[in-house]
């Protein structure tokens, strides 16, 4: 009887049931694997014929946009003559001048304004300070804009004469800045490892910089994340003048 009742109450056996529940999973997922394939194939296509109908407008918008950073080249260009000839002209004028300076006076007075706005190369002794990120693959073992700001902040105030970093003049108005994992100067990117060039008394001027907020600064991130620094004297620095100052403001004299 008992058996009799499990045939009626289960009339199909046990393995088969589990099999035919697995051959339906089965076909439902290459059912659904089919039907994703066919979706991307059609986000393929689809993506496919936009690249071709959108091909020529973005070769137009190529064009276009080299057209026009080659228009502003020639403009820059034609700027670029129209200021060397401004500055040739006040040359002249400023040499008709001095000429009636007997003693000089307003002479040497120009130039040591003209140094100290940077608009003329320096020379003189002073120290080179190179330095370079850390060995070691960490963010924190980076040299950043920040880093060089404070160095250059505490080389003023030890009583530095002119700055140059990687060849680049520092001047009252020049801006130490990222830009991205770049470091720039006035806008014109640094290659490590960066070198800073300072005219200003040997004797005193490491001395003074060590005591300053930079100074301090920058022993924190050699004794704490291994950058790199290396300080020398040197007997004959010649720093550039930063070729971006220019005559902004002019009045005629009564």
């Amino acid at each position: 009887m008992d058996l009799l009742k499990q045939v009626m109450e289960h009339p199909i056996d046990p393995d088969y049931r589990t099999a035919s529940e697995q051959g339906k999973r089965s076909t439902r997922h290459r059912l659904w694997l089919a039907v994703a394939l066919v979706v991307v194939g059609a986000l393929v296509a689809l993506s496919a014929m936009q690249n071709m109908r959108t091909a020529p407008l973005r070769s137009a918008e190529r064009e276009e946009l080299v057209e026009r950073v080659n228009e502003m080249a020639a403009r820059q260009d034609t700027a670029r003559t129209s200021v060397n000839q401004r500055q040739a002209e006040l040359r002249r004028l400023r040499a008709e001048i001095l000429g009636s300076d007997d003693d000089g006076e307003l002479r040497d007075r120009l130039e040591r304004l003209d140094l100290n706005a940077g608009t003329i190369a320096a020379t003189g002794p002073g120290l080179v300070i190179t330095v370079d990120d850390a060995p070691i693959d960490d963010p924190k073992g980076r040299i950043v804009d920040i880093d060089l700001q404070q160095m250059v902040n505490g080389l003023w105030t030890a009583g530095a004469e002119a700055i140059a970093i990687n060849g680049h003049r520092l001047s009252s108005r020049s801006a130490i800045r990222g830009a991205g994992a770049a470091i720039t100067v006035n806008y014109r990117s640094l290659t490590r490892p960066y070198r800073i060039e300072v005219i200003g008394d040997p004797a005193t001027l490491q001395a003074r910089y060590a005591e300053t907020t930079g100074g301090i600064w920058w022993n924190g991130l050699v004794h704490n994340y291994g950058i790199g620094q290396d300080i020398v004297a040197a007997d004959d620095l010649v720093l550039p003048a930063d070729p971006g100052l220019t005559l902004r403001h002019a009045r005629k004299g009564r």
